[in-house]
């Protein structure tokens, strides 16, 4: 017993005599709602407790704790009612040595809930055992077992001498809803009714929630369940479910690999440049000696990621950990929160939000800024060290690796396109000549396209310069052409020079369209003679005269040699566009170094925990809605919106982090999934995969092969799959209000400004493409072209934590079936206080939550105390910091969002003079 609450009763109940052998589920889930006690008696406040019920598993054997769990306290009554359930971990069993013991505390200071209820597992046990009562062996199971739907139990002091309550247990399930309750229990709490409640989550509705597919990637999940009134006084069910991500662990570890592959090929590129002058060739080798640092520390990172991570164990990084270098790349505090509603005459609906901690470069720190104002900062200054170099800028250095990715992708497919159509001509098909050709011409196309750029000339000549001999012809002029003033013009940094032959690179260039049109042109006449001889010769005398004077192997001899042809100058054109380009990327890290390497790290720490909360967003997006066929055809014609909702203020260190967070946000644009079948329904083979480069990647998504034969024929194709990552900031707590009146605050309305266009160009985007019919519908009639124009509005009014930006914008992303995701610091304070603010919200407005219930719901979805020893709902990091460390999720009150300006500085001041005092 604790100092801030009394002990008034206590029973418990046993399973022993239950015979597990008849049919008794050995891991059946406990989900218990105690929602009515009567009569309760406290020698304090005119015997009227603050009232909270305690359920606790023990296990007689081993004399332990399994689990236990309480409800919110409810003030000042003797028939307290309770709206929050008990509920305890999916892996609770239930056996014959159990013992479930249910306990009634009056809480003498609400205040201290930061303390915990139970003591240790040694200092209650003996007492345990030595008050069991066998009478009330079965009263707790019976509802469990769905045997009966009202249960009385009547509670004594722990003294056994005086009775001091009773505690009304009655069962519900997911569905089922009880008109008559309201009108016979009643409380005196500003009128507000309830009922206890015992429901087993087996068989009910919420299955699918927990079913193979979301295991597979959604693990130790945990829950909360409500019953609140609406306003037609009938009750709502409503069950909150927090599970942690495989992908927090997987995709960085997945990224850091890809990050290594890329570099040592970058490297692998920079030999294969071949001799180069003494200057240009010591630069190389002091940019191959970075590289090989940064895959040095990144195999070391990847190392320690790999000893940290249990499948076991917890699958998020806490915030105490977010500076730790070895865990850099993992998001904070990634978590998955969904609310399922059951309603009288309304089908289920559920919401889905994501929580994570802002992506953020942590460990490096923001006392120079965030990426954004770097990378800005970084751009300038190279510029300045550019005499060494080739200046390019960051529109060439972006079209470099572009170039380098679609050689990469496009040569490899027009090999094997080729051999397709020589396939095609062996076997006399002219259908698969015909598709194979298309393919080839397509592809090839693209490719000439993608090289047809000045700045692939340009580089050619540049690297022409930096050969020896380019040097030894130039000893005898003044100025070598590649020797630069540190004040120099950089608008023409090309070098020219007489003896190159700037038109080669056009002879070889348009070689790879000359062999196509070699390669079409022998096509369409091999068709044409087979359309001619099928016009003059009868069916029969056909094939005699296909089978001796016409083998199979004379359409592929004569395709062959041009095939091949265009195989050589494809391999040929993209060997010299691979080694220029590579050639610009040797300038920019010449550039750059050390410290554009530094940035290239720091940014891909933060993509890393962008990409990581994205993917966990899509599969949860995919998986929930892989049924509904409107939003399927949304996927596949125009994509899906992801919002970022983030409540950093523009102050000190959060600046940095909000500057890293959008930077990190928008290159989630470089992202596409796609859906493949899984190999098999194992939970290892429906992990998603990432593959590509910095300048694009591909999540893949494997579905079971039932799942995945159902989805439309476009994304069974692997049709690229967009995402469109929107990012809203509004600063909320006091360092905000300070930002506001003493700072600068055109960061935040820079990235709102942005987004939001972003976001009115996917709405017009979607418009066009897809029917209003494939939106999902909601009790709010507001046009969704009506809250663009609003939030367009709020978004350029100059007002102070303007937070209907955020529920504007979270409101239309649900209207257009977008992912949702709230983020701060940690992803804990804040984070929590706006997603249960939402949820009460949409209580209100799709589920006519009755007003006076809006507040004690909200206080019930942030009660710390309603979790025991599944404490990480409260506070994801339980278990992960010290014992003693409070919880910090669901408890802060709301006056926090609304602290008055005007106060916080009486405050400073105050503070101020205090300090001097102290000092002097």
């Amino acid at each position: 017993m604790h100092d801030n609450k009394s002990f008034l009763c206590f029973f418990l109940f046993s399973v022993h005599f239950l015979n597990l052998a008849d049919g008794f589920p050995r891991s059946l889930r406990l989900s218990c709602r105690l929602s009515a006690c009567r009569g309760l008696v406290s020698a304090l406040r005119d015997g009227k407790p603050n009232a909270v019920v305690q359920v606790a598993v023990l296990d007689v054997r081993e004399q332990s704790l399994l689990a236990f769990s309480c409800t919110e306290i409810v003030q000042g009554t003797r028939d307290p009612l309770f709206l929050t359930g008990v509920t305890f971990p999916p892996d609770c069993p239930v056996f014959e040595e159990m013992v479930v013991k249910l306990s009634v505390y009056d809480v003498k200071d609400k205040s201290s809930e930061t303390v915990r209820l139970v003591t240790p597992p040694t200092a209650f046990f003996p007492h345990y055992f030595n008050s069991f009562l066998p009478f009330s062996s079965h009263a707790l199971l019976c509802p469990l077992l769905s045997q009966i739907s009202l249960l009385f139990c009547v509670c004594r002091s722990s003294d056994d001498l005086a009775t001091v309550g009773t505690v009304v247990v009655s069962r519900l399930k997911m569905g089922e809803i009880e008109d008559g309750e309201a009108d016979h229990i009643t409380a005196d709490v500003k009128g507000q009714k309830c009922t206890l409640v015992c429901e087993s989550l087996d068989g009910t509705t919420n299955d699918k929630d927990n079913g193979p597919l979301m295991n597979a990637v959604f693990k130790n999940s945990v829950y909360k369940v409500y019953r609140f009134q609406t306003v037609d006084s009938k009750w709502m069910l409503v069950r909150e479910q927090m599970a942690e991500c495989t992908l927090s662990f997987s995709i960085p570890k997945q990224l850091i690999s890809l990050y290594i592959e890329e570099d040592s090929s970058r490297i692998q590129e920079l030999r294969d440049l071949g001799e180069l002058s003494p200057h240009w060739d010591n630069l190389r080798r002091e940019v191959i000696t970075r590289y090989d640092q940064v895959i040095r520390n990144y195999r070391e990172t990847l190392v320690t990621v790999d000893l940290s991570y249990f499948p076991t164990g917890p699958l998020f990084k806490p915030s105490c950990s977010k500076a730790q270098k070895s865990l850099e790349f993992i998001p904070i505090n990634l978590h998955t929160q969904r609310m399922r509603v059951t309603c009288p005459r309304q089908t289920d609906a559920f919401y889905d939000v994501i929580t994570v901690g802002a992506p953020a470069a942590h460990f490096h720190g923001f006392k120079s800024g965030g990426l954004q104002r770097l990378l800005s900062r970084y751009e300038n200054e190279k510029k300045s060290t550019a005499y060494q170099c080739i200046y390019y800028g960051p529109e060439q250095t972006a079209k470099a690796r572009e170039v380098l990715s679609s050689v990469a992708q496009l040569q490899p497919l027009i090999t094997s396109l080729s051999d397709r159509l020589l396939q095609a001509a062996q076997q006399h098909s002219a259908e698969g000549l015909r598709d194979g050709l298309k393919a080839l011409a397509d592809k090839t196309e693209q490719f000439v396209h993608a090289l047809k750029d000045e700045l692939v000339k340009g580089a050619l000549l540049a690297l022409h310069t930096a050969r020896p001999g380019y040097v030894s012809r130039s000893q005898t002029q003044t100025h070598s052409p590649n020797e630069r003033s540190p004040s120099g013009n950089h608008k023409d940094p090309i070098p020219h020079h007489k003896e190159y032959d700037e038109e080669e690179w056009d002879r070889v260039w348009a070689n790879v369209a000359k062999s196509l049109n070699s390669v079409i042109a022998m096509v369409d006449k091999l068709q044409e003679q087979d359309n001619n001889k099928q016009d003059s010769v009868p069916e029969q005398a056909l094939a005699d005269v296909i089978t001796s004077h016409n083998p199979a192997g004379d359409w592929r001899e004569q395709l062959s040699p041009l095939l091949a042809s265009l195989r050589e100058s494809v391999v040929e054109v993209a060997g010299r566009a691979q080694r220029s380009m590579t050639f610009v990327l040797l300038q920019e890290a010449v550039c750059s170094i050390p410290q554009g390497l530094s940035l290239q790290q720091r940014r891909d720490v933060v993509f890393s925990q962008a990409l990581a909360a994205l993917a966990c967003g899509f599969v949860m997006r995919l998986y929930a809605g892989l049924e509904d066929k409107g939003f399927l055809r949304q996927l596949h014609l125009v994509g899906v919106v992801a919002q970022f909702e983030s409540l950093l203020s523009t102050y000190s260190e959060e600046i940095g982090m909000l500057e890293d967070m959008e930077t990190g946000i928008s290159d989630l644009s470089r992202v596409t999934f796609r859906i493949t079948e899984a190999k098999s329904d194992e939970p290892g083979d429906l992990q998603p995969i990432v593959s590509g480069r910095r300048d694009h990647y591909t999540v893949e998504v494997p579905l079971p092969r039932q799942a995945f034969e159902a989805l439309p024929e476009e994304i069974q194709e692997g049709k690229p799959l967009q995402v469109y990552p929107v990012l809203f900031n509004v600063g909320i707590n006091e360092q905000q209000t300070i930002a506001e009146r003493f700072g600068d605050i055109s960061l935040q309305e820079r990235i709102n400004q942005r987004n939001f266009d972003v976001l009115d160009g996917y709405y017009k985007s979607l418009s066009d493409k897809v029917p209003s019919e494939c939106l999902p519908c909601f009790q709010m009639q507001t046009d969704i072209k009506e809250l663009l124009e609003t939030l367009g509005q709020n978004v350029v009014t100059k007002k102070r934590k303007n937070v209907e930006i955020l529920w504007l914008a979270g409101t239309i992303c649900r209207r257009l079936n977008g992912i949702r995701f709230t983020s701060c610091k940690s992803a804990k304070d804040r984070t929590s206080m706006s997603v249960t603010l939402e949820q009460c919200a949409l209580l209100r407005d799709e589920h006519q939550l009755n007003k006076d219930y809006f507040i004690r719901a909200l206080d019930c979805m942030r009660s710390r105390l309603t979790q025991g020893d599944g404490a990480q709902w409260d506070d994801p990091e339980a278990g992960s910091v010290a014992n003693h460390k409070p919880a910090s999720r669901h408890f802060y009150p709301i006056a926090l969002l609304l602290v008055s300006s005007h106060l916080l500085v009486v405050w400073l001041i105050l503070s101020l003079v205090f300090l001097l005092a102290k000092y002097q």
